[in-house]
């Protein structure tokens, strides 16, 4: 997959408040749909659809235990969305770093 689909999924998935606290959620360890669910008041089928989301954007990975099926995070597509955030924040603070050396030169006494 191309890098630009996976970061594309993954701006898509952290969108949403919901999947946003799934992932807070299973900072906290594996959790299973139902736990997930539960203190959401969301139905299993409605979590599911936010899980299978997550899952195919890479964040999270899930496993089938017994009769539930638990969730726990995926780390490699947040460190390519990291690498890409990484750049452009190094490429706007070197552009800010020119544009105050710039008025500092046309104003050396910094009464701006």
């Amino acid at each position: 997959m191309v890098q630009q689909e996976v970061l594309d999924r993954v701006f898509a998935s952290l969108a949403d408040p919901t999947r946003r606290g799934i992932l807070v959620r299973l900072g906290e360890g594996p959790a299973t749909v139902g736990e997930l669910a539960e203190p959401t008041g969301m139905t299993l089928t409605g979590m599911k659809k936010h899980v299978r989301i997550l899952e195919d954007a890479g964040l999270i990975v899930t496993e089938k235990v017994g009769r539930a099926r638990e969730c726990r995070l995926g780390s490699a597509p947040l460190d390519e969305a990291m690498a890409w955030i990484s750049f452009y924040q190094r490429l706007w603070a070197r552009r800010l770093d020119g544009l105050d050396a710039y008025f500092t030169l046309r104003d050396p006494k910094g009464s701006r």
